[in-house]
């Protein structure tokens, strides 16, 4: 399963969430020695941890990289 990073790495302080994929810092950190089921369970949650990003008022995705 390929790596949700999309080389935007800012972070929310509030969340310690990515603005660019949703990883906190740890995640990203031992994404490849998870277990394949763990990882999609992880990735299966980063649309909601950006919508709620976005939510309040981030901008994320590949935008954040921008600002």
């Amino acid at each position: 399963m390929a790596h949700p990073c999309i080389d935007v790495c800012r972070y929310d302080e509030a969340t310690g969430w990515c603005l660019g994929c949703g990883l906190t810092k740890p995640e990203k950190k031992t994404w490849k020695k998870e277990r394949k089921p763990d990882r999609a369970a992880l990735r299966a949650l980063l649309p909601a941890r950006l919508a709620d990003l976005a939510g309040r008022g981030a901008v994320v995705g590949r935008a954040a990289r921008k600002r």
